[in-house]
């Protein structure tokens, strides 16, 4: 560490100093028996006493009486310090300590004359002496870069960015809970693959030294989950990391969290409403009602149920109910009128696409699911029926983005094998062979789903970035001088 540094830690290292000549340890140890804040509030009652520990993040100096909020976990709460009631020695500590300082403290609890509950506070112990100031304490941490790379002082510093990420963790559990609590099996599936399969994407590519081969960081965990239905795994789900190589946006990381569950011998429509019923539940549980509002000051009303509407019918609602009779270059003209940016030599499909994305998925506000896309889009979905050119698939889209695929399976090993290599191409590495070869021992017909739990988490908190409920997003490397 450089000792050229500001007066102001200069002046926390001679606290430091001073708080060891009368024998207090800045890095103490335990302090047990601790409550709360949290729980102090649901279990007050006046004159109770209690311990608690937290860090302090304001103090208000009047003299003989000083008070002060120590923030935990749950949040902050205002304890009361006489000075001259306090034993010698933790007079003296509290004489030493600053903003950031983690203390613990033992009083008893009461309520100020302007109606704040408080700890009276009898003793106290520094716990940890907090060496850098922390952000100012009427702005806090502003600059967005600033506070995703230093994630610990924007938790420290501000309320909204501790309430998204606490309701991701809540989000977290409430799936978990949920799905086993419809018989659902947890498993976990590896993160490092032979092939990189069960989606279209460019994958991390890694190197096992002792067994001499390449691997990839998976991109999904889609066919493991599939080989535990062959296995006679009926209901199975797993909260995963998944790893992409493709561009950073307001909805896309690197590194993501996605939740696939597979359902024996359902279907997309059963699938459907599992993850309506799933999300309904969790915006009620975690932001009390279904409407939730967004930063762009839109609202999304997530009462159900949910409309269903067919790929082509949303796509002919945005360009035209000619669109489908247009030959390929009559698409690339009309959504070019639409104000769409396209690549050169893209098939109809992939033009078709384009405008729903852009012009379907960018407008939904409120839940609509999507259904019967175009086959070629869906490589591991089950034909239709009466119409061979659509899969049984539905797409979710809410809040201007996707938030869950859900599938009809295939489960025929023929059609899978001439599927996957039509996809691939030339390229017939990327074909899972041991999932081809588990598929013809026989998979039950079923449904299955996913679900981004970062994009849910951004949308129930009403975040305007994946970033603010993702802990550690992916960020540049900061400069450093030579």
């Amino acid at each position: 560490m450089s000792e050229d540094i500001s007066p102001l830690l200069a002046a926390r290292r001679q606290k430091l100093d001073q708080l060891r000549k009368i024998g207090v340890d800045p890095f103490g140890g335990p302090f047990p028996g601790t409550e709360s804040t949290e729980e102090i509030r649901a279990r007050w009652e006046e004159g109770r006493k209690v311990r608690l520990a937290g860090r302090i993040v304001s103090h208000r100096d009047m003299g003989k009486s000083q008070f002060l909020h120590l923030l935990d976990r749950a949040g902050r709460l205002q304890i009361y310090v006489q000075k001259p009631s306090l034993p010698e020695k933790d007079r003296a500590v509290f004489d030493l300590i600053d903003l950031g300082d983690i203390l613990g403290v033992e009083g008893t609890l009461f309520t100020t004359k302007t109606g704040e509950p408080s700890v009276r506070v009898e003793s106290l112990t520094l716990l940890t002496k907090s060496l850098a100031p922390l952000p100012d304490k009427w702005h806090g941490l502003v600059d967005t870069e600033t506070r995703h790379r230093h994630r610990h002082l924007d938790l420290i510093s501000n309320e909204e960015s501790r309430k998204a990420l606490q309701l991701r963790i809540s989000l977290v559990r409430f799936i978990r809970e949920f799905l086993q609590a419809k018989g659902f099996t947890e498993v976990e599936t590896p993160m490092m693959q032979t092939v990189a399969g069960g989606a279209a994407a460019e994958p991390f590519k890694t190197k096992h030294h002792a067994m001499g081969m390449d691997l990839y960081l998976r991109i999904a965990p889609e066919l493991y989950l599939k080989r535990l239905l062959v296995g006679g795994m009926e209901k199975v789900f797993e909260i995963n990391r998944n790893f992409r190589n493709e561009g950073i946006s307001r909805k896309h990381n690197p590194e993501f969290t996605m939740l696939e569950a597979y359902w024996a011998y359902s279907d997309f429509e059963g699938m459907a409403g599992l993850v309506e019923e799933m999300i309904v539940g969790a915006a009620k549980e975690l932001t009390g009602g279904t409407k939730i509002r967004q930063s762009d000051g839109s609202e999304i009303d997530l009462a159900g149920p949910w409309p269903r509407k067919k790929y082509r019918d949303a796509v002919m609602e945005a360009a035209g109910a000619d669109w489908f009779g247009l030959s390929r270059e009559g698409m690339e003209k009309k959504a070019r009128e639409l104000g769409l940016e396209l690549e050169p030599n893209l098939a109809p499909a992939e033009i078709t696409q384009k405008v729903f994305e852009k012009k379907v998925e960018a407008n939904a506000v409120n839940p609509v699911f999507i259904t019967h896309l175009p086959a070629e889009l869906v490589p591991l979905a089950r034909l239709n029926r009466e119409d061979p050119t659509v899969v049984d698939v539905y797409e979710l889209i809410m809040g201007r983005q996707e938030i869950s695929p859900g599938y009809s399976e295939l489960n025929d090993p023929i059609l899978q094998t001439e599927r996957f290599r039509h996809q691939v191409g030339e390229h017939t590495q990327k074909v899972d062979t041991e999932f081809l070869e588990a598929l013809e021992h026989g998979m039950p017909p079923a449904g299955g789903l996913g679900v981004g739990v970062d994009r849910l988490a951004m949308l129930l908190s009403g975040a305007d970035s994946i970033r603010e409920v993702i802990f550690f997003p992916l960020l540049r490397p900061r400069e450093t001088s030579a």
